[in-house]
């Protein structure tokens, strides 16, 4: 295969510096561009000062540069139309239309997506009225979800336990638009019980390949409680997920989840990971999501064996079927060390002390997420999740035993990290039971 002189990576958090880390493993990787980039980035390649959400800049970025390959990977880009953008002017880019992401950037379309093709999901209803979504939670029983429609960094679910509850949810996204313009509408579902799980899946739109299934902690603290995040720490592969039920997934999600994008005349090119909830009666769809997730990505990264640009390549060329893609042996996880107050008002610009010391075990690598340098190029805190301490060993339990001893050196002013990453995925013997 040809080597890629000039790539382009879109975003600046633990994906894109995982993602960068294992092109940078490549030897048909050149040189590597990251727009905006962080702390971690540095290392491997060259930040650029454009932001991701400036799809026009980064454009004339890549033109100007000659950038051979883009890889759109954050979900406002792509919801931005930035592969659009970048086919229209002849360039080679990686991840979905304007018109497949819709599947992730309005929630309402994707629910109204699920009906139309009996895709399982919780049963719902959308509104864009304060008044009458107000009247339908009156008859409902609790306790319920509420979702603004847009993006909204992984923040825009609530769970709400009762009818008070619900109607100041209401309230924060209709009327005080505390998501601004990503609440113009609200999906109000069924609660679902059961274990979370995440299913990433390579497309080329035509054909697939699936990976490894992984779980991701979204809330703030242990046991699952406290207010969602855009995610604490993941683990891959699910020592409780059998063969049986992924081809169930396959077959009554992903296979015709695919053909009905191509159906509707979207076919989907990227990554699709559907957020999964595992019923009583089966799998059921929480959300789609149209791009690596992160911290999956992180854990992923470690376990992968096949070059990754073979995959890119692979996926915008429609080879896909043509590609073997192989993991490593081996489980993954990926703990994040936020700031203190996130997911909520959190400082930035505290000095981060650790990383060498805790890199020196091989089975680790430290993510870098909401990191940059300062003036005298010290690494200090850029963001609420600032970093994703991954690890890999022969079992689960192993992996999860080398992250958190890793964890311990590392340290910054409010440094806050779930200290049950994968404890309730290693109670599970199998599912359903």
């Amino acid at each position: 295969m040809a080597k890629i002189n000039k790539i382009l990576i879109i975003g600046s958090g633990g994906r894109e510096h995982a993602i960068g880390w294992r092109i940078a493993q490549s030897k048909r990787a050149g040189k590597i561009f990251f727009a905006p980039g962080n702390g971690g980035t540095k290392k491997i390649g060259t930040n650029v000062e454009i932001k991701a959400t400036d799809i026009k800049g980064i454009l004339e970025f890549a033109q100007r540069e000659r950038i051979d390959l883009t890889l759109a990977l954050p979900d406002d880009p792509l919801a931005l139309g930035i592969v659009d953008l970048f086919e229209k002017n002849g360039l080679r880019v990686w991840g979905p239309t304007k018109a497949a992401s819709k599947l992730e950037w309005s929630k309402a379309f994707a629910k109204d997506f699920m009906q139309r093709h009996n895709l399982p999901t919780a049963k719902f209803e959308i509104f864009d009225n304060f008044e009458k979504a107000k009247s339908y939670i009156e008859t409902q029983s609790f306790p319920i979800v509420i979702k603004a429609s847009g993006l909204a960094l992984g923040k825009g679910v609530v769970i709400c336990k009762n009818k008070e509850g619900a109607s100041k949810t209401l309230e924060n996204i209709l009327v005080k638009k505390i998501f601004g313009d990503s609440g113009n509408e609200v999906v109000i579902e069924e609660f679902l019980v059961g274990p979370e799980i995440s299913i990433h899946v390579f497309s080329d739109g035509e054909n697939y390949k699936m990976l490894p299934p992984s779980q991701d902690h979204k809330k703030i603290g242990e046991q699952d409680t406290g207010l969602n995040t855009g995610g604490m720490g993941t683990i891959a592969p699910l020592p409780f997920m059998s063969e049986k039920l992924m081809v169930e997934i396959e077959k009554t999600i992903v296979a015709p989840t695919l053909a009905a994008m191509q159906k509707e005349g979207n076919p989907f090119v990227g990554l699709l990971y559907p957020g999964l909830i595992l019923t009583k009666n089966g799998p059921r769809i929480l959300e789609f999501n149209v791009r690596f997730g992160d911290p999956e990505t992180q854990t992923y990264m470690r376990l992968l064996e096949t070059d990754i640009l073979d995959i890119f390549d692979a996926c915008i060329d429609k080879k896909l079927d043509k590609l073997e893609i192989k993991w490593k042996d081996l489980y993954g996880c990926t703990i994040v060390l936020a700031s203190g107050g996130y997911p909520e008002n959190y400082e930035k610009g505290k000095i981060i002390s650790g990383i060498e010391e805790a890199q020196k075990d091989p089975a680790i690598v430290v993510f870098h997420a909401g990191t940059k340098r300062d003036e005298k190029e010290n690494l200090i805190t850029n963001g609420g999740r600032v970093l994703g301490v991954s690890a890999t060993g022969e079992s689960l339990q192993l992996a999860l035993v080398k992250a958190y001893e890793a964890v311990l050196k590392i340290s910054f002013s409010g440094m806050q990290y779930r200290k049950d990453i994968g404890q309730s995925a290693l109670k599970i013997s199998n599912y359903p039971n």
